[in-house]
């Protein structure tokens, strides 16, 4: 089968043939039907995130169950299913508060790069390659431990399924469940891309009154206000702060979304909010960057900073229920994909991403 693989970070993944185990005890092999290309992925390629290398790349997918390990209950061949990147284990205190994105379990798969056992399902060449996220879905099949598979309903297509698998489920669930934003709130979103048209539309859903976008991108504000802005500002050539003050009556927004990554907008996001506001943090910053804010505003102004890991998710109550708002027509998925790849086209559809050119690309392998 074919993998991407990545060997060295700054240079792009090489796609190649790699072998494949079978799956161990609590395990799932899945013959992946579409993985959407998220920034998380490039984060890693350009160097701003840590992997363990060489990893076979990819954690937004969906796919079929091909074949399972011995005591695996929850899924069966044939079954159609979203992959989570953040598996839990359902036994940590975390898990146990229904907190599972924070399970240090699936930290570690992520940070190590093996399964639970502490071991790899991938080589190439007799070398192990690693996994990323524990899924790695930029490949014709991989191993995931049984809770990474999570079974979802069969009408929809799976390359709409494999986008809730992160960027619909971060974006949505970080208005839905770590913001909990309210019906007449007024929020601004910093960044308009796979992820934060997710926080926009979400946002909508919930009849925010006053839904601004910030970005430096034109084509990326006019997609912004497909899925429900009301105001846009280009950052290029205008203060964000100050325009969204001036958006909401000088006071500044009862939310903020900053979708980007970058301290210096998550420090525009706080500015933004207003006393007694939130500032929610999506963005994957490269590691070591930290954010200069004024300390007694949190005080003051009684002001809050909260990151959002995963959209809080309770992957098997919230990505079941996205899917029903797909099928209901209230959450829109088709809008999202504005170009397909095949796999040996990845590092184009990286390239895109660059360049700002699409909302969500999705690699189908079928």
């Amino acid at each position: 089968m074919r993998a991407a693989v990545l060997y060295e970070q700054g240079k792009p993944p090489v796609i190649e043939r790699v072998e494949v185990a079978d799956p161990k005890q609590g395990e799932v092999l899945v013959r992946m039907v579409a993985s959407g290309v998220c920034h998380s992925d490039l984060h890693v390629i350009n160097g701003h995130l840590p992997a363990n290398l060489p990893v076979v790349m990819g954690h937004e997918g969906a796919g079929v169950v091909e074949r399972v390990g011995p005591g695996v209950t929850s899924v069966q061949p044939g079954d159609h299913v979203v992959l989570l990147w953040r598996a839990p284990c359902n036994r940590c205190y975390f898990c146990g508060i229904g907190k599972s994105y924070l399970c240090p379990v699936a930290g570690q798969i992520r940070w190590t790069g093996c399964l639970a056992d502490g071991t790899s399902r991938f080589s190439a060449g007799g070398r192990t390659l690693k996994h990323f996220g524990g899924v790695s879905t930029f490949s014709e099949y991989t191993v995931v431990m049984e809770n990474a598979a999570l079974p979802v309903r069969k009408d929809v297509p799976l390359d709409r399924v494999a986008l809730v698998g992160c960027g619909v489920m971060t974006g949505v669930g970080a208005v839905f469940n770590t913001a909990k934003v309210e019906p007449g709130s007024r929020v601004a979103i910093w960044g308009a891309g796979g992820v934060g048209l997710n926080v926009v539309q979400a946002c909508a859903m919930v009849s925010a009154d006053r839904i601004i976008v910030v970005d430096i991108l034109d084509n990326k504000l006019e997609m912004a206000r497909q899925f429900g802005a009301t105001h846009t500002v280009n950052a290029r050539d205008t203060d964000p702060v100050q325009a969204v003050r001036d958006l909401t009556d000088g006071y500044g927004a009862d939310y903020t979304f900053e979708v980007i990554g970058n301290p210096r907008t998550i420090a525009q996001a706080y500015e933004a909010a207003r006393p007694g506001g939130t500032a929610v943090v999506v963005g994957a910053s490269p590691v070591g960057e930290t954010v200069s804010i004024e300390a007694a505003s949190l005080v003051l102004q009684e002001k809050r900073l909260i990151g959002s890991l995963y959209g809080s998710t309770r992957p098997r109550v919230d990505m079941p229920r996205l899917l029903d708002l797909y099928v209901d027509g209230k959450l829109k998925l088709d809008e999202l994909i504005t170009r397909r790849y095949r796999l040996d086209q990845l590092n184009e559809a990286f390239a895109a991403m660059e360049r700002g050119e699409v909302a969500r690309s999705v690699v189908v392998y079928d």
